[in-house]
């Protein structure tokens, strides 16, 4: 029985259930690509295509996810949202073909891009500021399970009942959540003369369709350029053109007065260098659930559920090393535990790399295991200094520009190691120059971060 006393909480367990399906949805697909590439016809490039359009819409439109949340209330967008991202798991489960099921992905995306901010500005309206903290380390415990859950899921689905299950079962629960948000959430004032209309002609259209094409353009150059020929005519005029849109929105909202992100606070050098690290955490993150996935299967000769067992198994350790690396953060140190965490990090991917040549199943997990316990103290630690080195009034801007980035770090880490993996046939090369940038991002962590105090004074 819903009540005053417990209604935050309904709205906490049912907002942070839809962003768990979000982020499920990063790590379900990957132990599911040889199944559905077998079932549908796919080539090995087309199929990664499934995890990228979904990164990829993510990235482009989470800024307007934001903003949309903003100009037409939470209480609006939020269902808005979770009906693309549900109409996209339809699309993506009955696809009769390889084009439907990435289609379906990128309408996901988009989906994930509108409802995510939203249920974010959700949760910290339900809680009083003195309980905020809690909500969201709740709100992130539930995003950690379900992460960890992914691939299991997408092993259990594909090998004993179908990969279209696993966007399938995504319409109960978004129906289901999504109107009892609707119940719970009151009306929100239109404004003064219908004030949140009338904002929707300023919105930044310039911005995001620049945004859009320009990155769609760099990524399918980078993805195709295997098929295509990196000096077709096609991967130059899709690299040049998408380069030349991302500088006209760079211009366009540097001039913009309200734009749909704010770039300037990547001038600020703590902002910048923990923009890059959270970028650089999801392309590894990312490397890991799609690539190790399609070795566990394909060259270590496992099933889909006991590939998917490994990787979940391999992401539990976060949920208890969630709780140390906050404890280091709170202690006030931040910027040798990331740039440690990065190193060991670096370490245990071209262990990977390694172990995919040995083909020793025992040292794979052991690295797994390493790498998934080390993984908090890169986004629990990184993540406060970040959005403390930002004025309060610029927070949602500094939030919607950070979470971008991350995203746009997985869709750089499929387009540009696919290709890679296509050419050379194996698996080593990319764990070996995932690592390799890990460890570049931990220089930059080391000189932009925030140094140790000494007596109040930074150092």
């Amino acid at each position: 029985m819903i009540t005053d006393l417990n209604r935050p909480w309904w709205v906490l367990i049912s907002a942070s259930t839809v962003l768990g399906l979000v982020v499920l949805d990063e790590t379900v697909v990957g132990v599911a690509l040889p199944t559905m590439r077998s079932d549908l016809g796919m080539s090995t490039l087309a199929s990664h295509w499934v995890v990228n359009a979904y990164l990829l819409t993510f990235s482009c439109f989470l800024a307007t996810g934001g903003r949309l949340g903003d100009l037409l209330g939470r209480r609006s967008v939020f269902p808005a949202g979770a009906c693309l991202f549900a109409l996209g798991s339809l699309v993506a489960g009955a696809a009769p073909t390889g084009g439907w099921l990435v289609a379906g992905r990128a309408l996901q995306g988009v989906g994930a891009a509108v409802t995510f901010p939203a249920s974010m500005a959700i949760v910290s309206s339900a809680f009083p500021p003195e309980r905020r903290g809690f909500a969201f380390g709740v709100q992130s415990t539930i995003a950690a399970c379900f992460m960890a859950a992914g691939p299991l899921v997408g092993g259990v689905f594909s090998e004993l009942v179908s990969w279209r299950w696993i966007f399938f079962v995504n319409l109960p629960v978004v129906a289901i959540t999504a109107g009892i948000l609707l119940l719970l959430l009151p009306p929100e004032a239109p404004g003064p003369g219908g004030t949140r209309l009338r904002a929707l002609p300023r919105f930044d259209y310039p911005g995001l369709l620049a945004l859009t094409i320009g990155l769609t353009g760099i990524t399918v150059a980078l993805m195709e350029a295997t098929d295509w020929g990196w000096g077709s005519v096609r991967v130059l005029g899709s690299l040049m053109g998408g380069s030349v849109l991302l500088a006209v929105f760079v211009m366009t909202e540097l001039r913009r007065s309200d734009p749909l992100i704010e770039l300037d606070l990547l001038s600020i050098p703590p902002f910048a260098g923990g923009n890059v690290v959270f970028a650089m955490f999801q392309f590894e993150k990312m490397i890991v659930f799609v690539f190790m996935a399609l070795y566990l299967q394909h060259v270590a000769g496992m099933g889909p559920i006991e590939a998917g067992l490994v990787l979940s198994v391999a992401i539990l350790p976060t949920l208890a090393t969630s709780r140390l690396a906050g404890r280091v953060r709170d202690a006030g140190r931040a910027r040798a535990p990331v740039t440690l965490a990065l190193i060991l990090t670096a370490t245990t991917l071209v262990l990977i790399g390694v172990a995919t040549v040995l083909r020793s199943q025992v040292l794979i997990v052991t690295v797994l295991i390493a790498w998934g316990a080390v993984m908090p103290f890169i986004a629990v630690t990184t993540r406060p200094t970040v959005m403390g080195s930002v004025s309060a009034d610029k927070q949602g801007q500094a939030s919607g520009l950070n979470l971008s980035i991350q995203m746009l770090g997985g869709t750089l880490a499929i387009a540009v190691c696919t290709p890679l993996f296509v050419f050379t046939g194996t698996y080593w090369p990319v764990f070996v120059l995932t690592g390799g940038l890990t460890l570049a991002t931990a220089l930059v962590s080391w000189r932009t971060m925030e140094r140790p105090t000494l007596r109040g004074v930074s150092a």
